[in-house]
């Protein structure tokens, strides 16, 4: 009867004495992952969803934007599209109007318009970073909730066969008993006739 019920006793246990059981602390000192992962293998229900479509969902316009930006800003193109503006900037300014350049060597307004440039994307950038520091941020937490969450799978597991194992070695052990009481029932019998 108690193999029976250590069998299921994982599954029964309420969150204060799955904490103690499983994470050796009160369910007080448990961290929120804990907790929810605590809740989810109560409830055996799956902690796995798919953190790239919720933050898909959660960006702004803004956001959506500024990812398009620095995505375009770090590329090969923009750099071959930068390097060719500034080549023919260069050529027209000295070799084609020559005299008349509009903005000729050292390239004054080049410059003036390469630091709006810098000014403008490097806030861009770093917008676009913080939001993919805080995904990855998510993203671990979650694979840590993931990773919890199989472990305690796997402790349920290994103490659901243990209390299996128990309950056969116990049989076996009656069994056993039964086959020694056998025996020695024949043995008596067996020798009190001669005896």
């Amino acid at each position: 009867m108690s193999t029976t019920h250590n069998k299921t006793q994982p599954v029964q246990m309420d969150s204060a004495k799955a904490a103690e059981h499983w994470f050796g602390k009160a369910l007080h000192e448990a961290s929120d992952v804990e907790k929810r992962v605590l809740d989810v293998v109560l409830k055996q229900q799956s902690v796995a969803r798919d953190i790239s479509a919720e933050a898909e969902a959660e960006r702004s316009l803004g956001a959506r934007m500024a990812d398009r930006i620095a995505a375009f800003g770090g590329s090969w193109t923009f750099i071959s599209l930068f390097a060719a503006t500034i080549a023919l900037w260069s050529l027209v300014n000295t070799e084609v109007l020559g005299t008349h350049a509009f903005d000729p060597y050292p390239y004054i307004f080049l410059n003036l318009m390469l630091s709006m440039l810098a000014a403008i994307q490097a806030p861009v950038i770093l917008m676009s970073q913080n939001r993919q520091a805080e995904r990855d941020r998510i993203a671990a937490t979650h694979d840590y909730e993931v990773n919890l969450r199989a472990e305690l799978g796997i402790i349920a597991l290994h103490e659901k066969l243990d209390a299996l194992r128990l309950e056969q070695m116990e049989r076996v052990l009656a069994a056993q008993q039964e086959q020694i009481a056998l025996l020695q029932r024949l043995l008596h019998e067996k020798s009190s006739p001669t005896g």
